[in-house]
């Protein structure tokens, strides 16, 4: 999966230089589809930002995707099913779903920009919705 360039994640990416972190960015960027507020969605994002605990664990761009895919699923597939696909087609697209190791924290080689990493979550959120 390459950074699509979609409409949603582009605007994804301007909602990332301006107010949001990477979670945040992603939910704004489906908040017609999600129904919540501007508020609602930066309270729901706000935990992530510099990826879970702060570059510990998975990106925040990722986060906020699944978040969005719990709130829209409407299939008879689990959400956790759809989120293990999601995670591994961000994987294989960004080389690393922690948020530490895509910028390269330990081995000083960043393996994914904060901008592609949105990018590569709303592509797997868009892949996924119905």
């Amino acid at each position: 999966m390459m950074a699509t360039g979609s409409v949603r994640a582009e605007k994804a990416v301007e909602f990332k230089h301006t107010k949001c972190n990477c979670a945040q960015a992603v939910l704004m960027a489906f908040r017609a589809e999600l129904g919540k507020s501007e508020e609602e969605l930066q309270a729901l994002g706000s935990g992530f930002g510099s990826g879970m605990g702060g570059m510990e664990a998975t990106c925040g761009a990722l986060c906020g995707a699944t978040i969005a895919m719990g709130l829209l699923n409407q299939s008879d597939t689990p959400a956790k099913m759809i989120a293990r696909e999601m995670l591994q087609e961000f994987k294989a697209a960004a080389g690393a779903t922690i948020c530490g190791d895509l910028k390269g924290i330990k081995t000083k080689q960043m393996l994914c920009s904060c901008d592609d990493c949105v990018r590569y979550a709303v592509a797997a959120l868009e892949k996924h919705m119905d």
